[in-house]
């Protein structure tokens, strides 16, 4: 696992952009794995910014996001598919055909599970994945007790998941409690992953992920055995990290 610091969210974002755009240069045609929510945010912006200014193409770009709330429509300011024609898809030259988010809205949703998973095969498989991880250690809507085996799924959203996420709601009650989420399986099998971690409330996950028990009650600790993730974190988030880092060296 590689770890590259950054002084702060701005500096994160941009090191992010720089991987993806890296990628999107030197893949003939690239499969990027996205994610949503407030980390990634900055990112999309860079991203945005150096594809009006550089020119960086999206043509042979394929894309598969992690998760979706079930019960929201597209339409549905809160769901995930607006939130990336919003903060990316609108703003570049992607193809519509080539973007991929699991249906929440689906009446046969195993069925779904199953050929979500199928789709992103067919495509040869994902080459940079990117994540977030919550503050229990989640990773797409994966929370503590999923299995590593998981393939894409439903899950019952865990409190404090919905608590996060209610600040782009109206209330609590209106956070969806259940989504359909990539399983850790699914995560895995991509060929590089990219973990983004911005902020004091991120402290306790990093240093659990940098101990390194891996267990299936912290979901983030499984990145440990993938061959090829790219943790960029800034200060605030790596500050227990380098309490155990400054420990360890007396």
């Amino acid at each position: 696992m590689k770890l590259i610091e950054v002084k702060d969210y701005d500096e994160m974002s941009q090191r992010a952009a720089d991987c993806i755009i890296e990628k999107i240069h030197s893949t003939k045609k690239p499969v990027l794995g996205l994610a949503t929510g407030g980390t990634p945010k900055g990112l999309y912006e860079a991203l945005i910014h150096d594809h009006e200014q550089n020119g960086t193409s999206y043509g042979n770009v394929t894309s598969f996001n992690l998760d979706e709330y079930i019960g929201l429509p597209k339409e549905d300011p809160n769901s995930y598919y607006h939130y990336m024609e919003s903060n990316l898809f609108n703003h570049i030259d992607i193809p519509e055909e080539a973007v991929h988010l699991p249906s929440g809205t689906k009446e046969d949703l195993e069925e779904e599970c199953k050929d979500y998973d199928a789709m992103i095969e067919k495509t040869g498989g994902i080459d940079l994945q990117l994540l977030g991880i919550g503050e229990n250690g989640h990773i797409g809507f994966n929370e503590p007790g999923t299995s590593f085996a998981s393939g894409t799924h439903i899950v019952d959203l865990a409190q404090s998941t919905r608590e996060a996420n209610a600040r782009y709601f109206d209330s609590l009650e209106e956070v969806p409690k259940r989504a359909i989420t990539m399983g850790i399986a699914t995560i895995m099998k991509s060929r590089e992953i990219v973990l983004l971690v911005s902020g004091k409330a991120k402290q306790e996950a990093m240093k659990r992920l940098f101990e390194g028990d891996i267990t299936e009650d912290f979901p983030a600790s499984i990145l440990n055995q993938h061959p090829h993730v790219t943790v960029i974190a800034d200060e605030e988030a790596l500050g227990l990290v380098h309490q155990l880092k400054a420990i360890g060296q007396k």
